[in-house]
């Protein structure tokens, strides 16, 4: 607790060291030079944009030439800025003592180290990162400059806490939070680059794919935080604590989570379901997007996106209709009246199939002939599709219209509901139902011969 004070001290010697000098006159010339410079960048450096035209000739260089450029011209007034108070200072201590300059000297390095750290970070492209980087980086440099920078370190590290073996302090959660942030922004920018590559190679299936990027990424995290936490001192085996209150909480309320985790592990590694295959589960049929570490993406027909749980596809039935082969085999119903050649229909029915766009060649439609009813003969006609992630009932539909053409122009007729087709309806509804067991039967007849 001996930082604190000391940090106070410090503070408030400044503070009155600050007041005292408010009071003479070297102090407002200092302020009113660096209000100077400031003007003569602003003015110079809109002077020097009017006239700088970076859009052809900076189309020919590297995409990193031309961020450094633009961030440079971004950064022009404080550049002339430190320039103008550089030359000013010189000039200042050729002239008078050098403490006559010293707030001169403060603004140049605090101007300097932003335009650094601008320029540095102006080259990550993740926002979030970009500013946390930049803040924290001209703070460290700010304090440094003005000399306060180890009371600030020993003030943060002299309040703390002890959890179990570890003793914890805003200097170390700091420097935790920092640094973890950081290495995951690079950690992601490494996964994300060796994504990239694996999704290229023609060697890998896509289920391979998706789960060697899955296994890298989370090697890369893990091995970035195991490298955060032994730079800032913290021993792995302090965290025994945490590991035991993470595992309590995965035996009540993560089993979920953990479940769908292990379960997308194990459908990646056995390639039962990989990104582009059509599936149906439970209600759901569609196109496997997204294979996620909780949950995978199935994209169907209505544009509407479902997101199962892993779990799903281990515990419940899966129908993947392009497992080992995209062919899907689909059919059509129909039937036509008495008075029509059967073959004739048969015929026809190949030959609407043929017609449509999506129906394959080979293997070739074919038309079975299933039953004689009542007032109909009834047909059954196959056909196979190679992409059913473009839908399955618009192609039975355009089968089925096809088929109402072709019979037309083949004459052949479809029956239509007519008294008799109705009495036979209704006399199947009036059926008694068959006996469930052999108690429920009538006796059977009695025979005319003896014994």
């Amino acid at each position: 607790m001996d930082g604190v004070p000391q940090f106070t001290a410090t503070v408030t010697d400044a503070l009155h060291s600050l007041a005292q000098e408010l009071t003479s006159a070297r102090l407002l010339i200092q302020f009113g030079l660096i209000l100077l410079a400031a003007v003569i960048g602003t003015i110079a450096a809109s002077l020097i944009r009017r006239r700088i035209d970076l859009t052809a000739p900076g189309a020919r260089w590297p995409h990193v030439v031309q961020k450094l450029a633009r961030l440079l011209l971004a950064n022009l007034a404080t550049i002339i800025f430190v320039l103008v108070l550089d030359v000013t200072r010189a000039i200042m201590i050729s002239i008078t003592w050098p403490s006559a300059s010293y707030l001169l000297g403060v603004a140049a390095s605090l101007a300097t180290a932003w335009v650094v750290i601008a320029v540095i970070t102006g080259l990550i492209r993740n926002q979030f990162v970009y500013r946390l980087v930049a803040i924290s980086a001209w703070t460290i440099a700010a304090l440094s400059i003005l000399g306060y920078l180890d009371p600030t370190i020993k003030t943060l590290d002299s309040v703390g806490i002890m959890l179990g073996g570890l003793r914890i302090t805003p200097l170390l959660v700091i420097k935790t939070t920092v640094l973890l942030m950081l290495t995951l922004w690079a950690t992601n920018a490494v996964a994300d680059f060796l994504d990239r590559r694996l999704q290229t190679s023609t060697d890998l299936t896509p289920s391979i794919q998706v789960l060697m990027s899955k296994l890298i990424r989370l090697v890369l995290i893990g091995f970035a935080v195991v490298i955060v936490l032994s730079t800032v001192g913290i021993d792995l085996s302090a965290l025994a604590f945490f590991s035991g209150a993470v595992g309590v909480g995965v035996g009540f309320g993560l089993q979920k989570i953990v479940s769908n985790l292990v379960s997308g592990i194990i459908l990646l590694a056995d390639k039962s379901i990989k990104p582009g295959d059509v599936i149906s589960v439970g209600d759901h049929f569609g196109r496997v997007g997204n294979m996620g570490a909780r949950y995978t993406s199935v994209d169907t027909r209505d544009g509407r996106e479902y997101l199962i749980p892993n779990e799903d596809f281990i515990t419940q039935r899966v129908a993947n209709w392009t497992y080992s082969s995209d062919l899907v085999r689909l059919f059509v119903k129909f039937s036509t009246t008495y008075d029509s050649d059967p073959r004739k229909a048969q015929e026809a029915a190949v030959e609407a199939a043929l017609s449509v766009e999506r129906v394959l060649k080979k293997p070739a439609p074919a038309c079975m002939l299933t039953a004689f009813g009542a007032a109909s003969i009834e047909y059954e006609l196959w056909f196979w599709i190679r992409d059913p992630a473009a839908g399955v009932v618009n192609v039975k539909s355009d089968v089925l219209l096809a088929l109402w053409d072709t019979l037309a122009g083949q004459g052949v007729s479809i029956p239509k509901p007519g008294p008799a087709r109705v009495i036979y309806e209704l006399a199947r509804e009036d059926e008694p139902e068959a006996p469930k067991d052999q108690s429920d039967a009538p006796p059977p007849p009695k025979s005319p011969f003896p014994g």
